[in-house]
Parts: C-alpha cells; structure tokens; sequence
C-alpha cells in the first residue's frame, strides 16, 4: 500500500466516522461538516450566491491557495467522493486502463466540466445557487448520510430479527431487546441512480467524474496549472509510455516530459511505475510539464456557459413557484413547505443551503426530508419539515449545529425554541372529537408547549381541540401522534413561521405576542369538569370508543 493509498484511506474513514457522529445528541468534539467545508466549490460559489462572507467556509479557500503551491492535491487524496469513485473503478476494473475516447475528443470531454463550473458560477452571481447540483463533497455526503446509512440500519435491524431466536436461548440480551431506529428519506433513488451512471463511467474512462465533470475539479485546475511543486521528467526517460498510459487522469502528453498539470492530480503513479526512476515532482525549473494553451474552451463558449447560468438563475427567480419572503398579495407559499428552525429567510437560505443532508441525517425524529419542485426547481433537495413523519423536538438544535454554510442558523436551545416554523389548526372534518363526538386527548396530551386548549361546543357531547395560536411554534408533535389515518384531523402549515437573519428569536417572538415555552415532560391533565365522568384520568390512552 503507497502513501497516497494510506492517506486516501484515512480521510475516507475519517468522513465516514464524521457521517456517523452527525447524529444526535450531537458530539461538539470536531466539527461533523468539516469535509463540505473543504470544498473550494461549496466556499466560492455560496459566498458569491448569498454575497456574504462565510467564515466558516474559510478551509476551502485555503484548499485554492495549497493548490497554487502543490497542485490539486485535494483530488488525489483527500476528496472522499474521488476515493469512493477509486474504489468503486478498481471493483468494475476493465481490462483496458485507458479511455475509450480518442485524444481528441478526450481532449473536448475535459472541457464539460468548465462549462459546468460557469454555469454554476453564473447562477450564483445572479443570486442562485446551483452548487448542490455537482459539488462533489455535497453529493457524496447524500450518497452516505441519506441511502448508504439508511441502508446499513436496515440491514442491522433485519439482521437483529434473524438472530433473535438464538440471542434469545444465548441470553443475550443486549442483541433480543436492540432496536436500531430507521430511517427513510425522499428522493434516494435518484440519489442511487446518480451514482450508479458515475459509477459505471469507469466502463468508457478510469475516474471519469473526476476527468470530465467535477466543477470542482475545474475550479481548482484553474488555479492549479503552474503548481510549485510539480512533476518533471529526468534525462534518463526512455519514452517507453508507461506513465502515460498508467495515469487516471491522462495528464501525461503523449510526450512524456510534457504535464498537464491542470489536470494531474499528484497522485505519483508515473513515478511508481517509471522503470527507469526518470520521474519525480519537486521544486525544480526546467523545460517539462509544459502546459498546452488550449485547455480551457474558448471565450465564446466560456461566454455562452457563464450566461447560461445566468440566464437559468434569471428564469427561476423570475418562475411563479419560486417562493418570496415577503408577506405581500400574490406571493405563493406552499402550504406544505415547512423549513426547519433557523432557516434564514427563504431567498437567502435557498441562497446558502448546498443540500448536503447533513441536516436531516442528524435529525432525531426524522422529520426533515428532501423536497422536490414544491418550492421551485432552485429548492430541489433542500430540507422541509414532515411533521406526520416526525414532531421537530423542542429539546434539539442539531440541524443548525452541522449546517456548515449557515442557512440554518446556529442557535442555542432557548432561542430555537422560540424559531417558529408554522402554526398547526383543527380539520373539523376528521377530528374524532369535532366530528365523531369521541373523546380524544392526544393533541392535548402530546403538544410541549400547552398549545392545545378543549373547549365545550354547542352540539358536541364532548371537549373538542382549539389551538392557542400564540403558543404553538409549529413543532408538529399534535400531527405526529394523531390517530387519525390517511391525513392527520390537525395540521401543521408555515403560518406566521418566524425567519430571522439576525438578531434574536426570543426578543423578536415576544415583541410579536408568542408565548414558545416548551416543557416536553410536562403531564398536562384536563379539568375535570369538561367530561361526564369525575375523572378524566379514567379515559384509556388516547381517547375512548
């Protein structure tokens, strides 16, 4: 096993373990969005979407300026998603290690992902981001944290279930009463079937994301092309063609003293593999490694993909299912697009959020899920509220804690409390008190912050449901646990949802008339005298037939 080997392998684990730590309670010990702020992509195309400085995005910064001195080292060793593609060509291995493509239209694939880096670049000066449609630490994060993880805690649970019979006659406890909780996401097929296409591009060229489409990738070749440290070729080469024919990354000229260095990746295989020890890298000046002036494409399509973007950015911004902050006539807000606590308000969190599924992956109630076109086509991937999935607990601020862009802001326990994210009202219809006179106390019972009154109504037998608006933050506890089937008798909408840049949510939230103090153990007990019976202890959980 080479060094470059060892050091892929330990990033790889590190991201896995840093995938595996973002659950909650959340350990503070290493920051768990420590890779996705490595992404030179993630920390210039988002400070240029949302025109802020993002302190937290400063690791990527740092990656572009490595890259002036050693080249794209980034790709060649740390990036888990270039590891897992390694790993992934090495099992679908062809016999032929090179591309199926000729040089020349090797040499025209290599732009592709120019384009797209202009394109994304384009987009965000027009305000939009469009990083989470290719970064690569951004998709490879879904990849584990949204079916990879998922998958295994099924597997473990199935297996839990097999064995059972036998840890049961071992006495083995600890295995009989485990019970890992599952979790299930939207949108992971097309997650699967994303990579499965990148994946299976090893079948026409080795690293093919990485060769032809990374626009992070691009990114840093722009500033990788005259890397001190760089490959040179010795005087003992016999331009025998190994080393071009063993690179992943066909950096090598036919020319063997000629380096793209764009392209090269620092991954020394040519050194490995020269039987004459002619090749090295280091800090030295002479003739090799020079670089072609045509790599990047020329400025007419340079032009056309910059604009592209930017008309792309222009026509979502301008689309009638694009959703607007202001609480003006006209402006359509999907009544089931719920945000999670601290999402800045919606242009600027669109702006800022990667849809990396950090979020939802740390979410204990599995509430927050990917959404598709309801906001638009800008907001695919990005987080929403499912309360019939799970209730948002009022004791977690975990989401905030591994957004690395700051879409969703980081808050402590009290003012998450009071970050609102929608108001839950009464289907009459459905509710088996309103409509079917049953005395039903879940919503009463489960809501954590008293929001829940019962009340006599003329015509009913028994205590219906209201909600205190001015005390119910939305946390979707009441839809959660209604018994109700097929669509809950009481539902959450982001009404009156409370979205701050800045500035506190409690001094805000009480300026506005909210009463948030949430108590998750608190034994509520109707009074007595709105049931027939003397005590309404006396009703079976829930509510009585």
């Amino acid at each position: 096993m080479n060094f470059r080997t060892i050091i892929q392998t330990i990033c790889l684990v590190f991201f896995i373990i840093l995938v595996l730590l973002t659950s909650f309670p959340l350990k503070t010990w290493f920051p768990v969005d420590f890779f996705l702020r490595l992404d030179p992509l993630v920390s210039v195309g988002t400070i240029i979407s949302s025109r802020q400085w993002i302190g937290a995005l400063i690791p990527g910064l740092i990656i572009i300026v490595l890259t002036l001195i050693i080249g794209r080292f980034f790709c060649g060793y740390i990036c888990p998603m270039g590891t897992t593609i390694d790993l992934t060509d090495r099992i679908l291995k062809k016999t032929k290690e090179q591309s199926c493509f000729d040089e020349v239209r090797q040499s025209r694939f290599k732009k592709i992902k120019f384009f797209i880096l202009l394109f994304i670049l384009g987009t965000a000066f027009m305000g939009v981001s469009s990083v989470f449609l290719a970064s690569p630490l951004s998709l490879v994060t879904r990849l584990y944290a949204l079916v990879i993880y998922p998958g295994l805690v099924f597997l473990s649970d199935t297996f839990l279930e097999i064995i059972m019979p036998v840890s049961m006659m071992l006495g083995l406890d600890f295995l009989t009463y485990a019970q890992p909780q599952i979790y299930l996401f939207a949108s992971q097929w097309f997650i699967v079937l994303f990579f499965m296409a990148v994946f299976l591009m090893v079948c026409y060229s080795p690293r093919f994301w990485c060769r032809y489409l990374c626009p992070s990738g691009a990114l840093m070749a722009l500033f990788g092309r005259k890397p001190i440290i760089r490959r040179f070729v010795s005087s003992d080469c016999t331009d025998c063609g190994i080393c071009q024919k063993k690179c992943p990354m066909n950096a090598i000229d036919q020319d063997p003293e000629v380096t793209y260095h764009h392209e090269c990746i620092v991954c020394e295989t040519c050194v490995r593999v020269c039987p004459e020890k002619a090749v090295s890298f280091g800090v030295k000046h002479n003739k090799t490694g020079h670089e072609a002036d045509t790599f990047l494409p020329s400025r007419r399509l340079i032009l056309t993909s910059a604009f592209s973007g930017a008309g792309t950015a222009v026509l979502l911004q301008t689309g009638i299912s694009q959703v607007k902050s202001d609480l003006v006539p006209g402006n359509i807000q999907p009544k089931t697009l719920i945000r999670p606590p601290g999402a800045l308000p919606e242009e600027e969190f669109q702006a800022k959020c990667i849809r990396c599924g950090q979020c939802m992956k740390v979410c204990p109630t599995n509430t927050l899920q990917p959404i598709w076109f309801e906001a638009g086509p800008g907001a695919v991937f990005s987080p929403k509220v499912l309360p019939r999935r799970g209730p948002c607990d009022p004791m977690c601020n975990a989401c905030g804690q591994v957004c690395p862009t700051g879409a969703l802001r980081k808050l402590p326990l009290r003012e998450k409390m009071w970050a609102r994210i929608g108001t839950s009202y009464v289907i009459p219809h459905k509710c088996l008190a309103w409509e079917w006179e049953r005395e039903c106390l879940v919503c009463y019972e489960v809501c954590p912050y008293a929001a829940i009154e019962l009340k006599r109504e003329e015509g009913i037998s028994v205590p219906v449901p209201f909600v205190s608006v001015n005390k119910c933050s939305g946390c979707g506890a009441c839809e959660y646990h209604c018994p109700v089937q097929a669509g809950s008798a009481i539902v959450v909408e982001p009404m009156e949802a409370l979205r701050l840049s800045r500035g506190s949510y409690v001094e805000a939230g009480k300026t506005i008339g909210f009463e948030l103090e949430a108590d998750p153990d608190r034994q509520r007990k109707p009074p007595a005298y709105l049931f027939d019976s003397d005590d309404p202890g006396d009703l079976p959980p829930g509510f009585s037939f």
